[in-house]
């Protein structure tokens, strides 16, 4: 009965918040509160279930950037951008790309705090919609993540459970590793790109020059992101340390503004500005994903793809692939990613093979499966949740009509990379 329970108020969950996107965050505290309410969850598994790290590091990082913003630092970047770009079209790639590229060295949901008010800048001076050009850093942020170790919380995972170390997703046992498949795919989502925004040629210039106010908050912005580097090379870290490191540098800026203004108006400000509503829409999640996982859902999904691939290696990696881009659409592949990799690892024993196409194929679907919804992965809820601040309310079909080319062109080109270099 309590699997019942927790697969029915999932599905009421999702459907309300394609009915009513305005009421995301309620929807989901609401599920969570059923949840416990009906003992699928357990009180006491309740703040062990929530992801401390990730909001801790969306609240210090949101501090930071509403600083940046204050400063003018975005416009100025904006303007440089601006110049690099011939029309819409290009700058939208661009920023994109840009926003890969930290991402393959940050978590996702620290760039995308980080790269989408520059976005907000330069659609405020073109004065278009800025809507396509937040999706598309978001979507382009989850992509990247999988292509180093430090990019995501799952291909840290996998670094453990395969004892990887930073290096062998360049190059591991004489071949190509993760991220030339998520390069590659990353590289031809160029011409996706080009096709979604064709209609967008409006020539772009920039004669404007925004003098920087204070450069402080860049420098705590930069400093963050290399402190996070820098802390994933150490072993056996707490798992919140990400989070410490954006709140330590978001309380710094404060302190340093405080000082400088002589006044709590800049800290009044950022903690206004605070989008309080993603957070709570994260909170409720975690407690529903973490329901279902106790009810035992996500174990007998990992247990399905594992039992319908049989004893066929390469029907076995296609199932891991597609069936973790489906389900990971809609839940977290955090646990997702606990769930299988263990599970994997025992498939892949019994099949005598190695194990490193199958853990890969599971990244590669796993990670870019939530490019599917505004809702599967925390790095979209994140560029959702400041488009809202903004007041643009996106939808589900909105979100899918770039998240799905995309998906299908990453997932597409990683699947074969990854079955050519690691199947044979």
């Amino acid at each position: 009965m309590t699997k019942y329970i927790a697969i029915g108020v999932f599905l009421i969950m999702y459907i309300l918040m394609i009915v009513l996107p305005k009421r995301r965050a309620v929807v989901a505290l609401s599920a969570a509160v059923i949840m416990v309410a009906a003992q699928v969850l357990p009180v006491s598994k309740i703040l062990p279930s929530i992801d401390w790290n990730v909001l801790m590091m969306i609240f210090g990082t949101m501090v930071i950037v509403d600083y940046f913003i204050e400063s003018k630092m975005p416009n100025k970047i904006a303007e440089a951008l601006l110049r690099l770009s011939p029309n819409v079209m290009w700058v939208t790639i661009i920023m994109s790309l840009f926003s890969g590229i930290i991402s393959a060295f940050i978590d996702n949901v620290a760039t995308v705090l980080m790269v989408a008010p520059v976005g907000l800048a330069i659609c405020r001076k073109l004065k278009i919609n800025p809507v396509p050009m937040i999706i598309s850093i978001a979507v382009s942020s989850n992509l990247q993540g999988a292509a180093t170790l430090v990019g995501d919380t799952t291909s840290i995972m996998l670094a453990a459970a395969d004892n990887m170390n930073f290096n062998d997703f360049f190059w591991m046992n004489g071949r190509l590793g993760m991220f030339f498949a998520v390069e590659l795919g990353a590289v031809l989502t160029i011409p996706i790109m080009m096709i979604l925004f064709r209609k967008n040629r409006q020539p772009v210039t920039s004669d404007e020059h925004t003098k920087v106010t204070d450069y402080v908050p860049t420098v705590t912005m930069l400093g963050h992101v290399v402190l996070l580097i820098i802390a994933s090379f150490f072993p056996d870290t707490p798992s919140c340390t990400n989070g410490i490191i954006c709140m330590a540098c978001g309380i710094l800026t404060i302190i340093w503004e405080l000082i400088k203004q002589k006044s709590t108006k800049g800290m009044v400000h950022s903690l206004k500005a605070m989008d309080y509503d993603t957070m709570l829409l994260l909170l409720g999640l975690f407690v529903v994903i973490a329901s279902i996982r106790e009810a035992g859902i996500i174990n007998d999904l990992a247990g399905f793809i594992a039992g319908v691939g049989g004893n066929n290696k390469f029907v076995m990696f296609t199932i891991v692939v597609w069936g973790s881009v489906l389900i990971s659409a809609f839940i977290d592949n955090i646990p997702y990613v606990a769930t299988m990799l263990p599970l994997l690892a025992g498939v892949a024993s019994a099949m005598n093979v190695e194990p490193h196409f199958l853990f890969f194929g599971l990244l590669v679907g796993a990670t870019l499966g939530g490019n599917l919804t505004p809702i599967g992965a925390s790095a979209n809820i994140a560029g959702v949740g400041m488009l809202k601040k903004e007041g643009y309310e996106v939808s589900f079909a909105d979100f899918m009509k770039i998240g799905i080319p995309f998906t299908l062109t990453a997932v597409i080109s990683g699947y074969l990379f990854v079955w050519f270099i690691w199947g044979p």
